[in-house]
């Protein structure tokens, strides 16, 4: 059984006189994966359950507080002058990385922060170089056995294979990629030995909950897994048995997609060549132990490098039903971590390098008949986890269609005679929008930049159509409202027989309309709505694939359009019009309220652009005050937004309402009864009073 984590996490040591630690941290956050990656080599950030509301661990979907991920990192094994030599960036630890601590051997040089690229033009981190929409680079290494900047010796590391490692993560926004991030690890051996049958893997420590319901700590949070293999594709995953139903239905996986070296594809699938070719067979190692124990093999956490290695050259054997029945039970196994591993390359020269790139992936795990516990794990239940891996190999191989690691001909889809991994097709570019929020009124506007979109693929501007979703009042308490949000509208080109043939009259404007100095083309209407009420917008292009490449529809992205809206009454001024409350009376647990004490929210509306309200008791006691300014309200001062309606920048309102939380000063929450409040408008003086009642 694991330790109760403590409330904070160490994530730098106390300094000596040789400076500080170089620690850095960087979140994939362009798709619908949140991930921590730092620069220490270590996948995740171990104190999420703590601290539930600060960067995502691995949460899928993002915003939503479902979690994947303690944590991670890559391990690697050989055999160097006859004796075995394993380094790894993480390890089982209950406080996750510690400067220092046993288990975390790689470190990055002082200054060696994360760089990062991106290929979206709309970046601040464009660059032509990137492979993906958001690139992260880490160069760390196991040459140190001293933390750099430090005089902090790490625990048990006197042996270094000199491994320096470059690892890039790519992640997409498009909605049919948006589940997953690729990591690729560049090795090079840059000690004077030869290591000797090598093999790599990656390490995590998965717990897939949801930390924005889960209300136990320490050993019992992690008490709730069921894990498992898939062999076919080469992938360990993890879910929730019983910890938090009906608010995670989740798979979080890692999977190996392939290593290269010596113009060798490392594979199962390609042993046939392998072997041909001269080489050992590959082969693909999955283990479960539970967390940093000292059980019976193979239950066992290793203790030394030889038994590490050994974790890493030989796996669980899935045939045996036991150990299937152990990994899908949380009473007997108090929470397990895991390692997926490859090889064996059975040299590394010195100075010689090699590519190993696993996948971090996430998916719904689908509902399958009311069924609770082990066995919600159905293939029925993997259906988009297996959709979902076949997404991330299918992006990592690319060209190599046959996944021989050779340009067979007919692969070469760009012409240019390089065998080019991480290939996605791409729908159309997403369109720009702009959403004004107004009185029972949401107007959306986008431009037409869609339209001129080339597959890089297929070389055509492929363009179809729009779609436009949005969820329902009240879908907010199911902490996934990208999910939830439903087409409510599709416009397609006419006459060519796909999709609705509908045309874009409905919604074309006829003069181009100018907004922030933004051309837009399109506009359409929700009218009515309620007023008060979150319905998350999101606006997509797609696009009319290609039978013959075997490509099918594609659609841009659901994360960049996705905005969270609120209707209400615009700014007044006017020294005639009331400023009032709603809901009046306002009864404990309105139906819009979050699940604790501090995510109530009664609203304000009809405010000037500028103004202080004041809320007291009938004696005149202040209870609170608010400050608004329409310009650049996004609902910070009210715990209900940041837990319900994603970031600050995604926000729209309407600039006339403002939302009160119904604690006082002292975040006390107040008692029943009838309160008063005074609206002074900052611009011109006026004062506007009011009343409101609470109850029961």
């Amino acid at each position: 059984m694991r330790k109760v984590i403590l409330p904070t996490l160490l994530l730098i040591a106390t300094v000596s006189s040789f400076g500080q630690a170089s620690f850095d941290h960087t979140v994939i956050e362009v798709g619908n994966l949140g991930m921590y990656i730092t620069n220490a080599g270590t996948l995740g950030r171990p104190d999420v359950r703590n601290t539930p509301t600060g960067d995502p661990s691995m949460e899928y979907p993002i915003n939503s507080g479902i979690e994947h991920l303690f944590e991670g990192g890559f391990w690697i094994g050989a055999i160097v002058d006859g004796q075995y030599l394993v380094s790894t960036s993480a390890k089982d630890a209950a406080s996750g990385y510690t400067t220092g601590l046993a288990g975390y051997e790689f470190t990055s040089e002082i200054g060696n922060t994360i760089a990062q690229r991106s290929s979206l033009t709309s970046s601040d981190y464009f660059n032509f170089d990137a492979i993906s929409h958001q690139d992260l680079l880490v160069d760390i290494s196991d040459k140190n056995v001293i933390v750099p900047g430090t005089a902090i010796t790490i625990a048990d590391h006197t042996q270094p294979l000199y491994a320096d490692i470059h690892l890039e993560t790519y992640a997409w926004n498009y909605s049919f990629a948006d589940y997953f991030v690729l990591l690729n690890y560049t090795i090079t051996n840059n000690s004077t030995s030869v290591w000797d049958s090598v093999w790599c893997g990656i390490w995590n420590d998965m717990v897939v909950r949801n930390v924005n319901v889960s209300t136990d700590y320490g050993s019992a949070f992690f008490s709730h897994g069921g894990y498992g293999y898939l062999g076919d594709d080469f992938t360990n995953y993890a879910f929730d048995v019983d910890g938090d139903p009906g608010f995670t239905n989740a798979y979080g996986a890692f999977q190996f997609l392939g290593i290269e070296w010596r113009d060798q594809f490392i594979h199962p699938n390609n042993n046939d060549l392998l072997t041909a070719n001269g080489y050992p067979a590959a082969e693909v190692n999955s283990n479960f132990w539970i967390f940093n124990s000292t059980a019976t093999p193979p239950y066992n956490a290793p203790a030394n490098d030889v038994e590490r290695y050994d974790k890493l050259k030989q796996g669980l054997n899935y045939a045996d039903p036991d150990i299937v029945e152990f990994l899908k039970d949380p009473s007997t196994t108090g929470g397990l971590t895991n390692l997926l591993s490859a090889g064996p390359m059975i040299s590394v020269e010195p100075g010689e390098t090699f590519h190993v790139v696993f996948a971090a992936v996430c998916a719904k795990q689908i509902e399958n008949g009311g069924t609770t516990g082990v066995d919600m794990d159905t293939p029925e239940a993997q259906a988009e986890l297996l959709e979902h891996l076949s997404w991330s190999k299918r992006t990592y191989l690319g060209e190599d269609q046959n996944e021989n690691g050779l340009l067979d001909i007919g692969e070469d889809l760009d012409a240019d005679t390089i065998l080019d991994r991480y290939i996605l097709p791409e729908p159309p570019a997403t369109p720009k929008m702009k959403v004004i929020a107004d009185d029972q009124r949401i107007d959306i506007y986008w431009d037409n930049r869609a339209e001129f979109s080339v597959d890089p693929i297929s070389k055509e501007m492929d363009f179809e159509g729009y779609r436009l979703y949005r969820t329902q009042p009240g879908d907010d308490f199911n902490l996934n409202l990208i999910g939830d949000a439903n087409m409510i509208a599709q416009w397609d080109l006419p006459a060519n027989g796909i999709g609705f043939n509908n045309g874009f009259s409905a919604i074309a404007l006829t003069t181009p309309e100018i907004i922030d100095e933004d051309t837009f083309y399109y506009k359409y209407t929700l009218d009515p709505v309620l007023n008060g009420w979150q319905y998350l917008i999101i606006l997509t292009a797609f696009d009319r694939g290609d039978e013959d490449l075997h490509i099918e529809s594609l659609e841009s992205s659901f994360i960049e359009n996705a905005v969270h809206v609120f209707p209400g009454t615009s700014p007044n001024n006017d020294a005639n019009t009331e400023i009032g409350v709603y809901p009046n009376p306002y009864r404990l647990q309105a139906a819009w309220d979050g699940s604790t004490g501090t995510t109530g929210k009664i609203m304000f509306y009809n405010l000037p652009e500028h103004c202080t309200i004041s809320i007291m008791t009938l004696s005149g006691d202040i209870v609170a005050e608010l400050n608004h300014d329409a310009a650049t309200y996004t609902g910070s001062d009210s715990e209900w937004f940041a837990t319900y309606a994603g970031n600050e920048d995604e926000r729209i309102f309407s600039g006339g309402e403002h939302a009160w939380n119904l604690l006082s000063e002292s975040n006390q929450t107040i008692t029943q009864g009838i309160y008063l409040f005074s609206v002074k408008d900052l611009d011109n003086g006026n004062i506007k009073q009011g009343r409101f009642a609470i109850i029961k």
